[in-house]
């Protein structure tokens, strides 16, 4: 007798199908799990007979063989477990052998009470189902508003194995779970925080307003109480919403480590590692590899506050996955390649004491300790941060005074949408619909979009030679240029749009020398 049914498995954060077939003999009683298994899907077999006879199912008394296909790729956790039982229940005919599951994907925990427990992953392992062609998905009840915004599948939550065999036997039928669209436009978009909380800093908001128009990266350097972590924190608040699409795709990586608080993320993340953060809790790994902190906030802001605190191996390996939008973990057991596309905003002190270069505080380290401070930032890592800006220290008149109330975010996130929608315009006319940001552009985009009038041309050519820029960050101020001319709802970036773009860009000459 033989039975076969389906389930998926997880590879990074994409699913892949698995072919659960189950072979029964009537001889000596037996059950092997075959086909790659790890020591979780192998212990399957303890919770499936369990949860078959605390549920008042008969474990049939049978030479079984369940393998899991294709062969040769290896299966981990525990999602296998609701597929191979329902393998094991229709090849002893507990299941009708007529019913056809072909169209069916199951994927769920048991525990030994024959319930259904939730899991990591469910998105990705539903939209692998879908992907397979399966038109109805049975997931743990738990996960079903998660599993349920994928479109073109029909999503049931199940409770416990005497439900599920009720609805599969003709009982009383399982209801689907919907996840109504409308829900998540009307949700996105809807903030705790507000930019209009910040009080002065008004040179920093632009530069905030710029970097969220453009997609750049961003350092903040101010003493403390200057406003810093504030700005970092607002910053999503003034960004786009996410798209459906881009919504998607986060969830799936929050689902996958297991910290999806609702069944879609509808917010740009923010993370905010510490500085003892380790390198993989920042870029990712571990045996079996799990997304870090720079994939937790794609589609977002990562912010490291206090910067040079950070070791240096830590920044270091930011260097790839910022040029490349995504960091590839290699293990012996499998590689995987993780969506990491994020703004980075970085905040610092000017020194250790926090108050070098402050009018009112007397700073109290010695110039070689200033120096051995902002050495541990390193100049590749400048290159790839777009605007560096200083913050002064907040006075009582800006604290105390109600004309220091800013404007609110949503006034700023429409000038920062009006900005993107142009830069959109731009490239699709142009054929490049690959590009999301200007801070994506490639060298050959910037040479085709990033159009000077000959005065700004003039002004970059001395700035160039004045600032000592490398390559890097001559492309830098080009892409900073142009997201200011797009504010400006400029086709030619002018001199007055290069002059601020080298303005934000020329701290690290102050403080780093080469």
């Amino acid at each position: 007798m033989l039975s076969k049914v389906y389930t998926a498995g997880l590879c990074g954060i994409d699913g892949f199908e698995v072919q659960v077939e189950c072979s029964g003999w009537d001889r000596l009683p037996r059950f092997e799990v075959v086909g790659l298994p790890d020591l979780a899907v192998k212990e399957a077999k303890e919770r499936v007979r369990a949860a078959c006879e605390n549920s008042g199912i008969f474990f049939p008394s049978m030479d079984l063989t369940v393998n899991l296909a294709p062969a040769n790729r290896k299966k981990e956790g525990s999602a296998f477990d609701l597929a191979i039982l329902c393998a094991i229940l229709q090849c002893d005919g507990k299941i009708p052998r007529k019913l056809s599951l072909e169209d069916k994907s199951f994927i769920g925990e048991l525990s030994l009470s024959g319930e259904v427990r939730p899991l990591s992953g469910v998105l990705c392992l539903t939209l692998a189902a879908r992907a397979a062609g399966r038109r109805e998905v049975f997931v743990p009840a738990a996960n079903a508003r998660e599993a349920a915004v994928v479109e073109g599948v029909t999503v049931y939550g199940v409770e416990s194995v005497r439900q599920l065999l009720a609805h599969l036997c003709g009982g009383v039928p399982i209801t689907p779970t919907v996840y109504d669209r409308a829900e998540f436009d009307g949700r996105a978009g809807q903030h705790a925080l507000d930019f209009a909380d910040v009080r002065g800093q008004f040179r920093a908001k632009r530069a905030m307003e710029i970097a969220a128009a453009g997609g750049h990266n961003i350092l903040l350097i101010g003493p403390p109480g200057s406003g810093k972590s504030m700005l970092a924190k607002r910053l999503p608040t003034i960004l786009p919403d996410l798209s459906f699409e881009e919504a998607v795709e986060t969830t799936k990586i929050h689902s996958i480590a297991g910290m999806l608080q609702e069944n879609l993320v509808t917010e740009r993340p923010f993370r905010s590692p510490h500085h003892s953060v380790s390198v993989p809790g920042l870029v990712g790994g571990g045996t079996s590899p799990r997304p870090g902190e720079i994939s937790l906030a794609h589609n977002g802001v990562l912010f490291l506050d206090e910067l040079p605190e950070f070791n240096k191996a830590l920044t270091e390996s930011l260097r790839q996955p910022l040029e490349d939008g995504a960091v590839s973990v290699t293990r012996a057991a499998a590689r995987v390649r993780y969506p990491s596309s994020f703004m980075l905003v970085c905040a610092m002190n000017p020194c250790r004491c926090g108050y070098y270069g402050d009018p009112t505080k007397k700073c109290t380290c010695r110039q070689d300790d200033v120096q051995k401070y902002l050495s541990r930032v390193s100049g590749p890592l400048l290159d790839r941060i777009d605007i560096q800006i200083e913050l002064p220290a907040v006075s009582f008149a800006e604290m105390s005074g109600e004309t220091a109330t800013g404007e609110r975010s949503a006034d700023v996130r429409a000038r920062v949408n009006a900005a993107r929608a142009f830069a959109r315009r731009r490239a699709e006319a142009a054929g490049a619909r690959h590009l999301y940001s200007n801070a994506a552009m490639s060298p050959s985009d910037v040479r085709r979009f990033c159009e000077l009038e000959e005065d700004a041309r003039a002004m970059l050519a001395g700035a160039f030679d004045d600032l000592g820029l490398s390559g890097r960050g001559y492309d830098r101020i080009l892409r900073v240029a142009r997201t200011i001319a797009d504010l400006a709802g400029a086709e030619k970036i002018g001199v007055l749009h290069i002059a601020e773009a080298i303005q934000l860009r020329s701290l690290d000459r102050k403080y780093w020398s080469r």
